[in-house]
């Protein structure tokens, strides 16, 4: 596949003026109650779906809300909620473990500093750009595998690694649309730009996307 060319900053301004025409207020699949919940949910989405997660966090989330519950619930206890969910052992380990860092250091509240976020069992940095976006509304970008491949895939802002593609992004989104890009990307690469057979004929971007094997419409 050849290398896409880097897009000039007036078809990066469209493409994001299209996206918010689609969808003005986009909002994420993971299904929460609160701050804490929310928390927990992305940390359990890890190498996981959404839509799996929110099966497993119904019924958890109905019963635990608090990270004292959580701790009150005990590690075998949520294994029994989540084990539906890949690598629930670490996962359980990692969700009391941080509830107890947040009782103990926090309040109980979850805490809107990157340092204090990353410095939790089982989060890294695109957990907390996640956590830092939508819970704190700070203008970040969380870079999964959609992102990640949608960045070099279009030419949008290409790089070598998720921490390359973030600061690119963080450079090249129009500061407007700065606050839902993370939302509009990551849906379109979940549902549009899929890793195997992108389905190019139905994308709103395909005259802008630099992606040079572009996929037809199945007949």
């Amino acid at each position: 596949m050849a290398k896409a060319r880097r897009l000039k900053p007036q078809e990066i301004e469209e493409i994001f003026r299209r996206f918010h025409d689609i969808e003005p207020e986009p909002k994420g699949e993971l299904k929460s109650v609160n701050d804490f919940t929310f928390l927990v949910a992305v940390v359990l989405s890890a190498q996981a779906t959404d839509s799996g997660v929110n099966r497993a966090t119904a019924e958890l989330f109905k019963a635990v809300d608090t990270p004292e519950k959580m701790l009150a619930l005990g590690e075998e206890g949520l294994r029994e909620y989540i084990k539906s969910i890949g690598l629930y052992r670490a996962k359980a380990r990692n969700v009391i473990a941080l509830s107890k860092i947040l009782v103990e250091k926090h309040g109980g509240r979850v805490p809107g500093e990157r340092e204090a976020l990353e410095a939790l069992p089982g989060v890294g940095r695109k957990t907390a750009n996640v956590v830092l976006s939508i819970i704190f509304g700070e203008p970040t970008i969380a870079v999964d595998t959609h992102l990640f491949r949608l960045g070099n895939r279009t030419g949008l802002a290409p790089g070598k690694s998720p921490y390359e593609v973030e600061k690119e992004l963080l450079k090249i989104v129009p500061k407007q649309y700065l606050r839902h890009a993370h939302h509009w990307l990551i849906l379109h690469g979940r549902y549009i730009c899929k890793a195997r057979r992108p389905e190019c004929w139905r994308c709103h971007i395909a005259d802008l996307c630099q992606f040079s094997e572009k996929t037809p419409a199945p007949v």
